[in-house]
């Protein structure tokens, strides 16, 4: 049975191994406030030690996905540069260990872009719009949001989001890197759970090993001892030996390694 937890803005409901976090603030067209702000962290702790869930859908209630930071406490934002609480809530959605998915309705503005962006894969309704505002605003882009837009899209097309602050539509937005995938709306969340099912069946030690080592990659400091420590798992979990037999056997493989808690 689906299991459902409520903190304030935010919703998590739990069916099966997908947890699918809902940005809940349809007042506002989900802005997110500085208690969202702070409350996604420990939030996404929880899910991370949940043994159950393989998988988490980030996603907007209704059909706007996230129309950006609630302006009104604009200051608490601003003062803290690099440090803010966004800041720190996108650092924790980007370091999640396991596979993230934004599901992207109507708009995802300001820090709902910043949130997707975080996210390992973005599936956008046709009629989602992103929108990176800060020359609009006459703030700054925070470094580490910035950097990770530029090694998703390239710097070109940063700097056609960050210089103009306009608005692209999903088609373009496609084009350029920023999603993945593009579908109607009345697909997107029975695509997203398709993607998320599929992504749960796989062997847990191949997507959590490929998820580090691409950031890495990304980040250009690849650690040699972690690379090994990866490849020492394949040869003692019993992973390999049971995704090549299931392939010989023509059946679905039953993996069954999980993440330690702490490694």
């Amino acid at each position: 049975m689906p299991s459902q937890q409520v903190v304030p803005g935010l919703t998590v409901e739990v069916s099966g191994p997908v947890a699918t976090v809902v940005i809940n603030n349809p007042a506002r067209r989900n802005a997110l406030t500085p208690a969202m702000w702070r409350q996604l962290p420990p939030l996404l702790d929880g899910l991370e030690t949940d043994p159950g869930v393989r998988v988490v859908v980030l996603t907007g209630a209704g059909d706007t996905f996230c129309a950006g930071a609630d302006l009104t406490d604009l200051d608490e934002l601003l003062d803290a540069g690099d440090g803010s609480i966004a800041v720190a809530a996108e650092e924790r959605l980007a370091t999640f260990t396991k596979p993230t998915i934004a599901a992207v309705r109507g708009a995802c503005m300001g820090g709902g872009c910043q949130l997707a962006v975080a996210c390992d894969l973005r599936i956008a309704a046709a009629d989602a719009r992103f929108g990176v505002p800060p020359a609009r605003l006459g703030v700054v882009y925070p470094a580490p949001t910035t950097r990770r837009l530029v090694a998703l899209v390239g710097p070109g097309a940063a700097k056609y989001l960050l210089f103009t602050a306009d608005p692209v539509g999903a088609d373009r937005a496609a084009r350029i890197g920023l999603v993945d995938e593009v579908v109607p709306a009345a697909d997107l969340a029975g695509r997203v759970r398709v993607l998320a099912d599929t992504i749960s069946t796989r062997s847990q030690l191949s997507v959590t090993a490929a998820k580090e080592i691409i950031g890495m990659v990304t980040a250009g400091r690849v650690d040699p001892e972690r690379v090994a420590h990866w490849h020492r798992l394949v040869r003692t979990s019993g992973e390999a030996r049971e995704g090549v037999a299931a392939f010989a056997e023509r059946r679905p493989a039953r993996f069954r390694w999980t993440p330690p808690l702490a490694d």
